[in-house]
């Protein structure tokens, strides 16, 4: 069985709380017969959908095959943050790549969240996007020690970052978990969801031809094929992330798939723990992520598997790393609680190439998906059309191999991710 396959029907949206504070994306339909196109997209996520905007408004004949749903992967799914940055901080990207190059990349993630707001503000207010993340520290030395990274992140990057004491995360978060946190007002959350179903009429409007429950089964150089039909194009996009890696080798040894949880509360009235309207991400290997709603509820995501299935009680994977922050909530009622499959890399860098013979890719965020995917969906429309000065530079990102190859890298992969959850474990 595939990952695509693995977890619930591919003609509906599971029940999230995203999907049920807006009316359903219309059904499309499915691809039947052959056609042709000057660009083909597979994967009808955030860097699919990007690529096909920024295509189509650069004056290309451009169609989208979505095996499920539009939104019914990752984009639609995960826990709504917009950070900054890439996964490596910029004195890590400065130590391997350069400075010149990691100021260039500074410059591309800032633009990727500034693209999301604008794209948002555009196609999406339902999105409801609002600033400000606070990067949580479980212990008293990260704490301590974090005054350095922002006093280099002003002067090199001019980035403005707050510090908050335990006494004040105390305070704004109702835990007296974390030991301090940084603030960060560029950064931001909304509803996914309403993003992607923003970013589906944009392409409508804009020209873009959209089939749903068109699953492709082969990938090659002008040629793209579904059960139903085919499609001839000049540019092939093998956009799909974790849902469809193997649909092109490279992508298939470089992007590895894992699966993560969120659950939301019911309303919790004077409960509701948090003064802040802002979102939370702490340090640790399986990140712990929540915000509150407006109706005071907490969406809050936890916990991974490795393996292509669901775990049968979401829930009580969730519900255990809400008790660790919030004691008080452990037995509150989850009014929703769902599953969705993210994909990593080998450096946690994303995978953004130029595949040859017209195919190009994107993919592997590593949890930093909800900014990066539309830079890149947009970074692969200009290589496209021409101007590849910004697949160019984040096509030389360092993603190798997964150690292991196609038949291992994934095993690997995965040992070493379970160990790291269980030192995870094992801090409490």
């Amino acid at each position: 069985m595939s990952w695509l396959h693995a977890n619930g029907p591919l003609s509906q949206h599971p029940d999230s709380y995203y999907a049920s504070l807006q009316s359903p994306i219309p059904l499309y339909e499915p691809l039947r017969g052959a056609t042709t196109a000057d660009v083909c997209v597979v994967g009808g996520g955030i860097t699919g959908l990007s690529t096909a905007l920024h295509a189509a408004q650069m004056g290309q004949d451009v169609i989208v095959l979505e095996a499920a749903r539009f939104g019914w992967g990752a984009s639609g799914r995960n826990g709504g943050q917009v950070g900054s940055g890439f996964n490596w901080d910029q004195r890590k990207l400065e130590k391997k790549l350069g400075v010149e190059m990691a100021a260039q990349l500074w410059t591309q993630a800032e633009e990727a969240k500034a693209l999301t707001r604008e794209l948002i503000e555009a196609h999406a207010p339902e999105a409801d996007y609002r600033p400000g993340i606070v990067h949580a520290f479980s212990r008293e030395q990260e704490a301590t020690g974090y005054g350095e990274h922002m006093a280099h992140m002003a002067d090199r990057y001019g980035q403005s970052l707050d510090l908050w004491s335990k006494d004040e995360m105390a305070a704004r978060l109702g835990t007296q978990v974390f030991a301090g946190g940084v603030v960060d007002m560029s950064a931001g959350f909304c509803n996914p969801l309403a993003y992607v179903a923003g970013l589906v009429r944009a392409c409508e409007e804009a020209g873009v031809r959209l089939y749903e429950r068109s699953e492709v089964h082969r990938l090659t150089s002008g040629l793209v094929q579904t059960g139903g039909g085919e499609v001839r194009a000049a540019s092939v996009v093998h956009a799909t992330n974790g849902l469809g890696p193997h649909l092109t080798r490279r992508v298939a040894v470089r992007v590895l798939p894992i699966n993560n949880f969120i659950a939301v509360t019911e309303p919790l009235g004077d409960a509701a723990p948090m003064t802040d309207p802002i979102a939370v991400a702490d340090d640790r290997f399986v990140v712990n992520y929540f915000w509150q709603t407006r109706d005071g509820r907490l969406v809050y995501g936890g916990g991974e598997s490795y393996g292509k299935r669901y775990p049968s009680d979401i829930a009580t994977r969730v519900r255990q790393n809400l008790g660790r922050v919030y004691p008080e909530l452990a037995d509150v009622r989850f009014d929703h609680a769902w599953g969705g499959t993210l994909a990593v890399t080998a450096t946690r860098l994303p995978y953004v190439a130029d595949l040859g013979g017209g195919v190009f890719a994107a993919g592997g965020y590593s949890g930093h998906g909800l900014a990066l995917s539309g830079l890149a969906g947009k970074a692969l429309a200009e290589a496209i059309c021409g101007d590849r000065t910004r697949l160019g530079l984040l096509g030389n990102l360092p993603v190798p191999a997964l150690p292991g190859g196609r038949m291992f890298g994934g095993l690997m992969a995965t040992g070493g991710m379970m160990w790291a959850a269980a030192m995870d474990r094992l801090r409490g």
